[in-house]
């Protein structure tokens, strides 16, 4: 702001002011230096305009100082009268500041008018008092001198004038062993004796300047005193006898001592022990010496020696003074301050019921003992057997020790509380006073004696075991016991019996709890009652009985029915009531009554047109159509019927055994193609045969569990249709495999001609119009005749074996001959009929 108001005075000036309005300046003065605040410089006045009836708009201010300072300021006195005086900040120095300093003051009226004039102030130098420096200028001095010192020089003193005149130094009292040179140093004029000379002097060093002004400060002087003399030992007594274990803190001895050099007062000694040593310590201000550690005369190294000696020393220094040392010996005393020790303090052993009475069992003496050192005090005796079991053991002498047994004990007698273990105390205790003791457990354990074999609860053991019940599930439980006290822990093993040909282990036995269960499906049909035998051991001693598993029969199996599986093709105009195609299923149940079976078609009999006759009570029954088909209508619509028989073994059952008893279920699928009636008439034309010949090539190892990698069979099964005949269907006859036509209309059947004999298909294979509705029925076929029984397999096996694939002449030879020998047969007593 200063530096833009100038710019505007200096702006103005320029512009052109003709009427100066400071009144007194430019003008030049001078200022003393160390001039106090306030104090005036120089005064000016202002005139203003006759037209600036209000007075001055700028009051004279200090816009600019060359160079810098704020040590000035302006003040009014009235009026238009000013003044500018000193602000005492900073306070003026000639000997480090400026020495002259131009003052810019500006001043403008209420009309405009400017004016700017500068005041020259010179600042004046003044004689100043010289001033002390370093620890003078802030304190009284202290020095310290020691006695016996040679003269010297004790200390410099600093001083300086403001005006850097020469100084001049002077010391007071002049009667003083000491002077101070031109320089200011102090020296010491003789060899201080502390016993003889004042031990503090008083000095007041003055320092003057040219002008007379000068300063003074006070200097003290302290003489110390040195240790010269060695202190002596008052204490006269040389040997100490205390006994053992003092408390810390106990008071042995007072050990004192004095020095020359401060005869007449106190002495100021330091008392040390320069042995090593734990047992004791000395008050270094005092010499009192007491016990700090634990003093065990029975105990290394005072057991072999119980003098300790120690070297005691006085200093008149805490270091590098006069000293003196002192040997001083302190007996240590015995006492009886232990108790007899067994080591160990209880003892275990081992007596065998039944023991003789007068058996030794232990000698306390050899495991105690009394460590105290003095033989009055390590003496000890046995009193006071007692404890749980007590009146079974006797001390046989106070001083021996020793323990034997009076009387025997036998686990197993009812008047014995069954302890295994007594507990028995005996005290050891000394004889001197105080009479310490201790107590002696001797932990004695009865072992006992496998005297008894383990016995059965019985001999014999019968388990009646439905032969469904889960693989390790429990049957039974075996229990053995064993009299012998405390009771042993019985082991149960199978050690016989118990396997079949197949399994070697069907049975398992708890080992500890003695739980039987089995680890094999039981199958009341193979065996129904097992029988092998358990042994109990005690580890010792065993003993056996035997376990007899009955079977009992549940109703587990179910129906197997021979054919399982079968595909056969129907004239949709078959007769209500037929036995379709003489089909019947013989079923068999390894643990039902033939009479049990109950069939129903429980899958694919769409419209109820199917039934099987009987329908319970037999083990044979017939697949019989029980409703006509129609398909003109609309009411049927499949040609194919897939059917899922179930055979059940309730039928002996009530209703209300039916709810609690196991029923078992075998399944018969049947596959049934419905031919339709022919739609268009077959015309006359001369006779002749097209052959389908397709050919179903199979691998062995497409077959799991195949008993053995066989050549690739070929299964070739040809299909004949003569175009000129009225037979529109044809089908399988179940007995004899044959293939056979017949008319839809009028059911006539007869044989189907052939130049090669068919090779009959096994139970449940389809015909060649089924094969190519789905693809699957060899397949389908060759599974279920794994199932049927063994002498049908049998048959059907040597009747399918593969031949040798046929060139194409004998193919022709043979379908020529087939055809002669059908037609030579003819077919009024050889049309297939169903049945046996």
């Amino acid at each position: 702001m200063k530096i833009i108001l100038l710019f505007l005075i200096l702006l103005g000036v320029v512009s052109g002011r003709k009427t100066p309005l400071l009144k007194g300046l430019p003008a030049t003065s001078t200022v003393e230096e160390n001039t106090a605040a306030g104090v005036s410089v120089c005064d000016f006045n202002v005139t203003v305009s006759p037209l600036s009836s209000e007075g001055v708009a700028i009051l004279p201010t200090i816009v600019n100082s060359n160079p810098l300072t704020e040590a000035f300021d302006i003040e009014s006195k009235g009026g238009l009268e000013y003044r500018v005086v000193t602000t005492g900040n900073p306070v003026l120095d000639y000997e480090t500041m400026p020495k002259s300093f131009d003052l810019h003051i500006f001043v403008e009226d209420t009309t405009g008018r400017t004016d700017l004039s500068i005041l020259t102030i010179r600042v004046t130098d003044k004689n100043e008092h010289p001033v002390f420096r370093g620890n003078m200028a802030i304190q009284t001095l202290m020095i310290y001198v020691l006695e016996g010192t040679r003269p010297q020089c004790i200390y410099q003193v600093d001083a300086a004038d403001p005006e850097n005149a020469k100084l001049k130094y002077s010391l007071l009292p002049t009667t003083v062993p000491f002077l101070i040179t031109e320089s200011g140093a102090i020296f010491s004029t003789k060899e201080f004796d502390y016993e003889k000379d004042p031990h503090c002097y008083f000095l007041n060093v003055t320092v003057t300047d040219l002008d007379g002004l000068n300063s003074t400060k006070t200097v003290n002087i302290n003489i110390i005193n040195i240790n010269d003399e060695s202190p002596y030992f008052t204490t006269k007594q040389r040997i100490y006898r205390i006994p053992e274990e003092q408390s810390p803190g106990t008071i042995v001895a007072n050990i004192t001592a004095k020095d020359p050099d401060d005869e007449g007062s106190p002495s100021r000694l330091f008392y040390s022990i320069q042995s090593s040593d734990r047992y004791f310590s000395i008050n270094p201000s005092t010499g009192v010496l007491q016990v700090t550690g634990r003093i065990d005369r029975d105990a290394l190294p005072l057991q072999l020696h119980p003098n300790i000696s120690l070297i005691v020393q006085v200093e008149d220094s805490p270091s590098n003074g006069h000293a003196s040392n002192m040997e001083i010996t302190i007996i240590i005393d015995d006492i009886n301050d232990n108790p007899p020790e067994c080591s160990p303090s209880a003892f275990r052993k081992e007596v065998n019921e039944n023991t003789a009475p007068g058996t030794f069992v232990i000698d306390l003496r050899n495991y105690c003992k009394d460590i105290d050192v003095d033989p009055s005090n390590n003496q000890f005796n046995f009193t006071g057997l007692s404890g749980f079991g007590s009146n079974n053991f006797i001390l046989d002498s106070t001083v021996s020790g020793r323990l034997v047994m009076t009387g025997t004990i036998d686990l197993e007698n009812p008047a014995n509380p069954g302890i295994e273990v007594y507990t028995l105390t005996v005290r050891v205790q000394d004889i001197a006073h105080p009479n310490y003791s201790n107590i002696i457990y001797i932990y004695i354990r009865i072992k006992p004696v496998n005297e008894f074999f383990p016995v059965f609860s019985t001999l014999s053991y019968v388990f009646n075991v439905s032969e469904i019940t889960k693989v390790g599930s429990s049957i039974g439980r075996v229990h053995a016991i064993d009299k012998d006290w405390p009771p042993t822990i019985i082991t149960y093993s199978i050690v016989a019996g118990g396997g079949t040909r197949d399994y070697t282990n069907i049975f398992w036995i708890s080992p500890t709890k003695g739980d039987v269960r089995i680890l094999a499906r039981l199958d009341y049909e193979t065996t129904q009652k097992h029988i092998f035998i358990v042994q109990a051991s005690d580890q010792e001693k065993f003993t056996t009985a035997s376990v007899t598993v009955n079977v009992l029969e549940v109703n587990d199996e179910e129906p197997v029915c021979s054919p399982n599986f079968y595909s056969f093709q129907i004239p949709v105009s078959l007769a209500v009531g037929t036995n379709i195609n003489g089909f019947r299923i013989e079923c068999q149940d390894r643990d039902s009554d033939p009479r049990s079976f109950r069939y129903f078609i429980n899958e694919g009999n769409e419209n109820n047109h199917f039934t099987f006759s009987p329908s319970a009570g037999s083990n044979t029954s017939r697949l019989i159509l029980a409703s006509r088909f129609d398909y003109e209508s609309g009411f049927d619509t499949s040609w194919i019927y897939n059917l899922r028989i179930y055979i059940t073994d309730d039928n002996l059952l009530s209703v209300r055994d039916k709810t609690t008893h196991l029923i078992e279920t075998g399944t018969v699928t049947l596959s049934i193609r419905v031919i339709p009636n022919p739609t268009t008439a077959i015309t006359t034309t001369p006779g002749f045969t097209v052959v389908t010949r397709r050919e179903n090539l199979y691998s062995a190892s497409a077959w799991i569990n195949a008993p053995e990698k066989k050549k690739p069979k070929k299964d070739v099964v040809v299909t004949m249709t003569k175009l000129n005949t009225i037979f529109d269907g044809e089908a399988r006859d179940p007995v004899t495999g044959r293939m056979y036509e017949f008319n839809t209309r009028s059911g006539a059947r007869r044989w189907k001609k052939s130049n090669e004999p068919l090779k009959p298909m096994l139970a449940g294979q389809v015909t060649s119009g089924a094969t190519d509705n789905r693809g699957q029925g060899t397949d389908r076929a060759e599974a279920a005749s794994k199932k049927e029984p063994s002498e049908k397999r049998k048959e059907l096996t040597a009747a399918t074996k593969p031949a040798t694939k046929p060139s194409a002449d004998q193919d022709g030879l043979r379908l020529q001959k087939q055809k002669e020998e059908s037609e030579g047969r003819g077919l009024s007593s050889a049309a297939p009929q169903g049945g046996n």
